[in-house]
């Protein structure tokens, strides 16, 4: 792995897991030395990173991890609801059923995992990115998965506030076995509302969670 691949991979990790809070200011020596790499391969990382969307520069200060606040992740569901109501309608016309039909009796198993505790919750959220790859490789449409992958980066963010909601997740599981068997039976229009539905709970929860934390502004 080239340095500066390693530099990214570790780098989104900390971002996407809160091990780097928003806000935090990515000093170059600091993160050399924490990286093992030089400043070199960091930088072209950081340039990675803020073309994501997860970093960004602050006059003054250097780069920094970018906040993740109410209003911008409303306006990432407001993305996601066009693009991903559309992937399913689309899928619901492209796919080959036997794909689906094992993620359907995986899904059907998800609660299992959910109640098994941290190493299931992270095995369920494997079998998210499953369903997600079997969603692009159905859709055949490079520009729509790059911008599913380009909302998937900030979603990673904020799946982290549900992790410690077992019901939550549960019920997503269900809304997410729904999408599925819509995709199964051909039937696109059932598709997108029930994608629309799983969205809707989803920003739903995320807007209560952080209403009731003391710390609302920052959620990231």
């Amino acid at each position: 792995m080239r340095a500066s691949d390693k530099a990214y991979s570790m780098l989104f990790h900390d971002i996407v897991e809160g091990v780097l809070a928003p806000g935090t200011l990515l000093a170059e020596v600091e993160q050399s030395q924490r990286l093992g790499v030089s400043r070199t391969p960091l930088r072209e990382a950081l340039s990675r990173l803020m073309a994501d969307g997860l970093v960004e520069s602050a006059p003054g200060r250097g780069v920094i991890v970018t906040e993740m606040s109410l209003d911008n992740i409303t306006e990432l569901y407001e993305v996601r609801e066009a693009l991903e109501e559309q992937a399913a309608r689309l899928t619901a016309y492209r796919r080959e059923p036997a794909v689906f039909m094992i993620l359907a009796e995986k899904f059907s198993h998800a609660a299992e995992l959910i109640n098994s505790g941290d190493m299931g919750i992270r095995q369920y959220y494997e079998l998210n990115d499953e369903f997600d790859q079997a969603i692009d490789d159905a859709l055949g449409n490079a520009f729509l998965v790059a911008a599913l992958d380009a909302s998937r980066v900030h979603l990673s963010r904020i799946r982290r506030i549900a992790r410690g909601n077992p019901e939550r997740l549960r019920e997503s599981a269900t809304e997410t076995l729904l999408i599925i068997e819509a995709i199964i039976d051909g039937d696109a229009a059932l598709a997108a509302h029930a994608t629309h539905v799983h969205l809707h709970k989803s920003l739903t929860y995320i807007r209560a969670s952080i209403a009731g934390s003391p710390s609302h502004m920052n959620v990231a």
